[in-house]
């Protein structure tokens, strides 16, 4: 009987054992495949609209502002290199800004027949170019200048003087007084060499206003085709007397020698506050609205770089 129990104890056991490995053995149902997700479609890159502009912006005008102009047309170039880095929609043409200078009575002139997009002038626009220019007349003002009267640093006067009168000045200009000695017999008896700037030049219009006031100038004044050419004929010429823009005057310190007018110091504070009265403004005008590159380029001339460029070249920012 004992026997018996025992067999059929093991036959139980054998066949708990099968049951067990059948279950083990029975795979678990896996799972569907993940279905693959489609490529997330990639949003299109942003397009840019071209904007159309020409690559050269002319300026044409006053010899004193075109340096200061041209300056900062050379740091825009070097800053940017080509218009589509000044703004992605502009072609990518290198910039090319031209600066051509024949006398601030050419910059309204140059805009009126098209041969320019911006006129410069070292003085105030007459009534009549605004007139000319129509109702799309703008201008922007740069700079504030003015004229020196200035001698070569090894003249004696500048020993003996240092202030001098309108009346003296107008006499020294108009040849009535011909002679160094003549302003002081304690000076040699040497020719006073009266430099000017051409007549077409803005700073012969303001020497006119604030100096001559209808007295004409020697015919034996020598006329310089810039500003920049009557300081080097002053450097040049240790008898010689002219009146120098302060800007060029600025740049010239060591060699230049700028007599106060009538006791006011030409200094940027009485520039400024008016009481040194032969000064003029520089400025460039036009006659239409402008175009993208043009207001780029026009930002930047009256941005932080620009106002540094403009003292740079000795003149007194006006923004």
């Amino acid at each position: 009987m004992k026997k018996l129990i025992s067999l059929l104890l093991v036959l139980v056991l054998c066949f708990g054992l099968v049951a067990c490995g059948a279950a083990q053995s029975t795979p678990a149902t896996e799972a569907a495949p993940a279905t693959e997700a489609a490529p997330a479609t990639e949003a299109p890159a942003a397009t840019v609209a071209p904007i159309e502009i020409d690559p050269q912006i002319h300026f044409c005008g006053s010899s004193s502002l075109a340096p200061v102009i041209a300056s900062i047309g050379a740091a825009y170039l070097e800053e940017y290199g080509t218009w589509d880095k000044v703004n992605p929609a502009f072609p990518a043409e290198e910039i090319d800004i031209a600066v051509t200078s024949g006398g601030s009575g050419d910059g309204p002139s140059s805009v009126l027949d098209g041969t320019a997009d911006f006129g410069m002038l070292a003085r105030s626009v007459k009534d009549s170019e605004k007139e000319a220019l129509g109702s799309g007349y703008t201008e922007y003002m740069v700079a504030s200048d003015a004229l020196t009267i200035s001698v070569n640093k090894k003249n004696p006067v500048c020993e003996i003087m240092d202030d001098i009168d309108t009346d003296t000045i107008r006499k020294i200009f108009a040849g009535e007084i011909a002679y160094w000695d003549e302003i002081d017999a304690s000076l040699e008896h040497k020719e006073i060499v009266v430099v000017i700037r051409d007549l077409s030049g803005g700073a012969a219009e303001v020497f006119e206003k604030n100096v001559m006031q209808g007295t004409p100038i020697s015919e034996n004044a020598i006329q310089s085709p810039s500003m920049g050419a009557l300081a080097a004929k002053i450097v040049e010429n240790e008898y010689a007397i002219g009146y120098a823009g302060y800007g060029v005057y600025q740049k010239n310190l060591d060699n230049l020698h700028a007599f106060k007018v009538n006791g006011v110091e030409p200094s940027e504070e009485n520039i400024l506050n008016g009481s040194y009265k032969i000064q003029r403004p520089c400025l460039f005008v036009t006659n239409r609205p402008l175009d993208a590159a043009e207001e780029a380029f026009v930002d930047y001339i009256f941005s932080d770089t620009g106002r540094a460029i403009v003292a740079e070249n000795g003149y007194i920012p006006a923004f």
